[in-house]
């Protein structure tokens, strides 16, 4: 049976028409090998095309798609036509018309929860930098550079004043580099793009944390928002982030006997499953029974607990009634309990361990912080020499 193949256009966003061919009757997806009518060829017209110059690239975008048509046409009707090289040096070729930002789009739609906007975000920066079209015939390494240059100078979206901080231009570029890995497995990339290019080099931020004198500080003086108190308290102690202590629920606690408490949950952000013990004072923040079995096991411990700007205003103003000048955020409690278990002599391995990271490093940063410590300590005895 001969298969009609037509050019076809859609109407989408921006005044923009995507062509497409479409198969009568319906051929096998070359992935899923389902049958399918239509084909979306990555190439775009101008709907309602005025100016000269839009002409002549809907002119010049048609003529290449309806050459592919021709191609594709043939190759069913006429495979016999084709050398296997001849086919895929065409498989090359209509891959190299697949638009990235398009398929950039693809694979952040696919994330979940805080990861997805952080993908929207890169997005955003991804068609600010390229009008929202890049072939990937066109994608190469000079134009990465140029892409890793532009988030380096270019204005955060959240201020026309401000440039993009270098930590969000690293996060940004990572999500490129993991996208061209996908397109190398997927097979429209021919050479791994993402090994050739190097990732923006983050910089190191100041992680404030809290002396235990000033924890002891904050115990002693008074705050309205008792529970709030008890939660940024408890993450002190542990270690846990806002988003773990929020979460976290009744049948996760666990006491054994002659062992003391336990937590057993998954880590909100690293999705990894941990099992550690906290101290019996980091439980009694929880307000629970002795034994946590006996409270609802499906309530949250932190019941209503929330995260919001007023509760950052709430938290500054309790800190500076306690005579501490630093800034400090519901986070910085976290980089407390990591500084002050190195700082006590825990090993870096164990620290890493119950902060739930997957890479030593990410715990070397605290231990800078101690051995800075250790150097100003070092320094504070001096003889008359």
């Amino acid at each position: 049976m001969i298969t009609k193949v037509t050019l076809r256009d859609k109407l989408i966003s921006k005044g923009r028409k995507s062509l497409y061919l479409d198969f009568y009757p319906a051929i096998p997806h070359p992935k899923t090998g389902k049958p399918t009518r239509r084909e979306f060829l990555g190439l775009y017209v101008i709907d309602k095309a005025r100016a000269v110059i839009d002409k002549q690239h809907n002119s010049e975008t048609i003529k290449i798609a309806e050459s592919i048509r021709q191609k594709r046409e043939n190759l069913l009707n006429k495979p016999e036509i084709y050398s296997e090289y001849e086919k895929q040096q065409l498989k090359i070729k209509e891959q190299g018309e697949i638009n990235f930002v398009e398929y950039f789009q693809k694979l952040a739609n696919k994330r979940k929860a805080s990861n997805y906007d952080n993908w929207i975000s890169a997005l955003y920066y991804l068609e600010t930098f390229t009008d929202g079209n890049l072939k990937f015939v066109d994608l190469n390494e000079s134009v990465l550079e140029d892409f890793k240059d532009f988030l380096l100078t270019t204005k955060s979206k959240k201020s026309d004043k401000a440039i993009l901080s270098r930590n969000s231009a690293v996060s940004y570029f990572n999500k490129i580099k993991a996208t061209l890995k996908q397109a190398f497995k997927d097979g429209i990339l021919q050479t791994d793009l993402n090994a050739k290019i190097s990732p923006i080099k983050p910089e190191e931020t100041r992680r404030e944390y809290l002396t235990i004198e000033e924890l002891n500080e904050l115990v002693k003086t008074p705050f309205k928002n008792d529970l709030y108190k008890r939660a940024v308290l408890f993450s002190a102690l542990t270690g846990l982030r806002f988003s773990d202590v929020k979460k976290m629920v009744w049948r996760e606690m666990e006491y054994i006997n002659g062992q003391g408490y336990f937590i057993n949950f998954d880590h909100k952000k690293t999705k990894g499953v941990e099992v550690y013990p906290i101290s019996e004072q980091a439980y009694n923040l929880t307000k629970g029974s002795e034994n946590p079995k006996e409270m609802e096991q499906n309530k949250n411990v932190f019941e209503n607990l929330t995260y919001s700007a007023y509760h950052n205003k709430q938290l500054a103003k309790w800190i500076l009634e306690a005579g501490i000048t630093k800034k400090i955020s519901f986070h910085n409690f976290r980089h407390t309990f990591a500084t002050l278990q190195l700082y006590n002599g825990t090993d870096i391995y164990t620290v890493s361990k119950m902060l739930g990271h997957k890479n030593l490093k990410t715990t070397q940063i605290y231990a800078k912080i101690v051995d800075e410590k250790k150097r100003n300590a070092a320094d504070k005895i001096k003889l008359d020499l």
